[in-house]
């Protein structure tokens, strides 16, 4: 299960994202980026959040850590912008809470290399989650201490804002052709043979259970939380063997590839010459 931590004071709000994320303190006087239950995307974002972020850490990849987060509303009650105060007094009780990775940069191909095996792994894994929000547009990665951390999976798994069609999701493809990394010549047939077999029912399970119950309740056509769980497990499991299979990438243009600029290589030239 997840720690779980009070916010003491919410601090600012980040626009980068719809939901309107916030930063805020809490009693383990650490920083966190909040994500609320009240925002407009509700709490299947929040769900998305900690199932995938869960299933990344697990298989490896960098990812802010995440706790439960309680918010007393009240703490709203002191703040000018309206739509923050609304989105506060509407959030009150366990919301979720990721770790800030204070002075990351965004992640930018002409800056940041990325190897054609950690590229594979990505994309992999945003194929078995449906991640359509990793796109060069809005990469949804950052660069922090020369390392690569994914971030933002909310928008992943649209499949659970319909069960009816769910099943179906299994063998559904992904377009790769405007992933973030597509450039960098992605190996997904290596990372399909390295991460696959590590998805396993009791690993879906582990990961799973870290959705708070409030989360998954009144879900309908469920009886309770747990049925909910295992309809996610459900969903991943089979789609973990053969996703790399309907993986669509563009084809291999070397020129296309991104170059890390000179001033960061030392062969950057200086009047013709090179430095």
């Amino acid at each position: 299960m997840l720690n779980e931590v009070t916010v003491t004071r919410y601090v600012t709000p980040l626009r980068e994202g719809g939901s309107l994320p916030g930063l805020v303190e809490a009693d383990d006087l650490a920083p966190y980026v909040m994500k609320f239950t009240g925002a407009g995307q509700g709490r299947k974002t929040l769900v998305a959040e900690v199932i995938c972020g869960g299933l990344a850490r697990r298989l490896g990849f960098r990812v802010p850590g995440l706790v439960r987060i309680d918010l007393d509303p009240v703490i709203g009650l002191g703040e000018p912008d309206q739509e923050v105060q609304g989105l506060l007094k509407s959030s009150g009780g366990v919301n979720l809470g990721m770790e800030f990775l204070s002075g990351a940069l965004g992640f930018d191909p002409l800056a940041y290399e990325v190897d054609p095996v950690e590229a594979g792994r990505v994309v992999w894994f945003d194929a078995l989650i449906n991640n359509v929000d990793r796109s060069w547009r809005n990469p949804n990665m950052l660069v922090w201490h020369g390392d690569l951390w994914l971030i933002d999976h909310g928008a992943s798994m649209i499949w659970h804002h319909n069960w009816r069609g769910a099943g179906a999701a299994a063998a559904r493809p992904y377009d790769a052709g405007d992933h973030a990394l597509a450039a960098f010549a992605p190996d997904v047939a290596a990372a399909a043979a390295e991460l696959a077999p590590r998805l396993t029912e009791d690993l879906l399970a582990e990961v799973t259970a870290d959705v708070p119950d409030a989360w998954l309740a009144d879900e309908p056509g469920f009886d309770d939380p747990d049925a909910v769980r295992r309809a996610y497990a459900g969903v991943l499991l089979p789609r973990a063997a053969t996703v790399h299979e309907r993986i669509t990438l563009p084809e291999p243009d070397p020129d296309r590839l991104p170059r890390t600029p000179g001033w960061l290589t030392g062969t950057a030239t200086l009047n013709g010459g090179t430095r």
